[in-house]
């Protein structure tokens, strides 16, 4: 199943806390995710920012929103344990907990109303939340960035596809030397290109020492790249007895492209358009950054009194 939101999150939490013992962060999580079926990937899902599990977010925010409402509480660093009120409303058995339902507690209208409307000059730029909303604000700023990368990205490949093929051949190289291949930055790359190349377009040293050197082919394809080109590519290898390439494109790779690549003895790594800006992005090539948002919350450790 897809992985909850944090307000679907809340009442099976209360269920887990319900025997009012102390509950660690690990185990709450493991105990979550099995109740939703989560698969192994879907536990491993990384938000945009790929600083946290989702389904580990989603449970914090399902905490902090309980512990706001009073029904749970943190006795020590990293373990909940559900308090009476928290008893109270599984007595009640109810069909959900979610953000309407805990408004029936002062203490978390009151945590809504000063969430969502802020006070003073900055109050019109504010964002007005719906308290029963399924979104944390941590998620806004998630699909925020994630849209912000989306947008580049796509700005990214539209700009490669109208370079010139030299360009976009030491772009490639300028990556991988990014990446950490390469020697130092004069001798990074050794630049093919020539006619009787065999389809080689770069050479670069897989490592500082050169102990081993890296066969690249980068090609600004409007089409779909197949199996007879990669055939071609691996033949190329072949013949400079060489057993590592990287064969990059603007578009991206067939089916049968991709699974030739498994059953042949040479290791050639494809990289589509849609990987090559992501990791141009990721190692700060052919962009720069415009400004940057710190997320912070409180120190545990600041407060521990020796």
């Amino acid at each position: 199943m897809a992985i909850p939101d944090y307000q679907t999150i809340m009442l099976p939490l209360l269920k887990h806390l319900s025997d009012r013992e102390e509950r660690s962060t690990q185990e709450t999580f493991d105990a979550l995710a099995d109740a939703f079926n989560l698969s192994e990937e879907e536990r491993k899902e990384l938000l945009a920012s790929g600083n946290q599990p989702i389904f580990t977010n989603r449970i914090a925010w399902a905490k902090v929103y309980l512990k706001k409402a009073g029904l749970i509480e943190s006795p020590k660093r990293g373990y909940y344990q559900i308090t009476d009120r928290g008893l109270d409303v599984l007595r009640q058995n109810p069909a959900t907990v979610d953000n309407k339902f805990l408004m029936q507690y002062p203490e978390f209208e009151e945590f809504m109303k000063t969430r969502t409307k802020p006070k003073g000059d900055k109050a019109d730029s504010g964002v007005d939340v719906p308290p029963d909303t399924d979104k944390t604000p941590q998620d806004y700023l998630e699909y925020g960035y994630a849209r912000v990368l989306q947008e580049l990205a796509g700005e990214l490949l539209t700009r490669i596809k109208e370079c010139t093929p030299s360009f976009f051949e030491r772009l490639v190289l300028k990556l991988l030397f990014e990446m950490g291949y390469g020697g130092s930055r004069q001798e990074a790359a050794k630049t093919v290109g020539r006619s009787g190349d065999g389809g080689i377009d770069g050479i670069i040293k897989e490592d500082k020492l050169g102990l081993d050197r890296v066969y690249i082919q980068a090609k600004r394809w409007e089409g779909t790249v197949g199996r007879p080109e990669i055939q071609k590519f691996a033949g190329a290898l072949q013949g400079q007895r060489a057993k590592k390439g990287v064969f990059i494109t603007t578009s991206s790779f067939t089916k049968e492209a991709e699974e030739y690549t498994k059953f042949i003895d040479s290791n050639i790594v494809l990289i589509d358009g849609e990987k090559l800006v992501n990791l141009m992005i990721d190692n700060d090539v052919g962009v720069t950054k415009v400004t940057s948002y710190d997320v912070k919350k409180v120190d545990l450790d600041y407060f521990t009194e020796e």
